[in-house]
């Protein structure tokens, strides 16, 4: 769908330089999904595998986000190949709906109550990224907080049009919670993609 260099603005990476590849489409369909345009896969230019390489190699990027839409949609071994010829740290961010495929650094895993999240996908996370929209999904953190391995990082994100209500929820909760910690959305504040 689309790939550009920036910052990585969440979670355990927020601050680092990465190369985005954005894959389209996806089926699970959040309200408040930032990035609706994802969804469709027909109008976007499809590119290969090697394409993608050479607009990250060209940035001189050692970071890559592969992000969705739900990338793990598709096959990824091919694409985490040829990132792996480049020497580049892959990192993934996925809702954990379908099976994680190729080769990563790091795996951020996000479910979303709209589409199951698959136990192996929650076991095989770095990071768990949860949405939170109201304060029964505090809940809901402290049932996947049990599902994850032990070393996996928690992160609890305020959907962004909810801030305001959301924010002191998150401060309370991690307070009592300190496992958890508040993931920003940085890139927003900063004005890049």
């Amino acid at each position: 769908m689309e790939h550009f260099y920036t910052v990585q603005g969440e979670g355990a990476n927020a601050g680092r330089a990465a190369y985005f590849l954005r894959l389209a489409g996806c089926d699970v369909g959040c309200p408040w999904c930032d990035v609706k345009e994802s969804w469709e896969t027909k109008p976007y230019q499809r590119y290969t595998a090697h394409e993608l390489c050479t607009y990250v190699k060209n940035a001189g990027a050692a970071n890559v986000v592969v992000t969705g839409g739900e990338p793990c949609m598709y096959p990824l071994a091919p694409l985490t190949e040829e990132l792996g010829k480049l020497s580049v740290d892959r990192w993934l961010e996925t809702s954990g709906s379908y099976p994680i495929t190729g080769t990563w650094e790091w795996v951020v895993v996000s479910p979303k109550r709209r589409k199951s999240c698959l136990p192996e996908s929650l076991l095989r996370a770095d990071e768990l990224k949860l949405v939170i929209v109201r304060k029964a999904d505090l809940d809901w953190a402290l049932e996947l907080q049990m599902q994850v391995n032990r070393d996996c990082r928690l992160y609890l994100q305020p959907e962004w049009e909810r801030q305001d209500e959301v924010l002191p929820l998150l401060l309370h909760f991690v307070k009592k919670y300190p496992q958890f910690s508040i993931s920003l959305q940085q890139h927003k504040y900063m004005g890049v993609p």
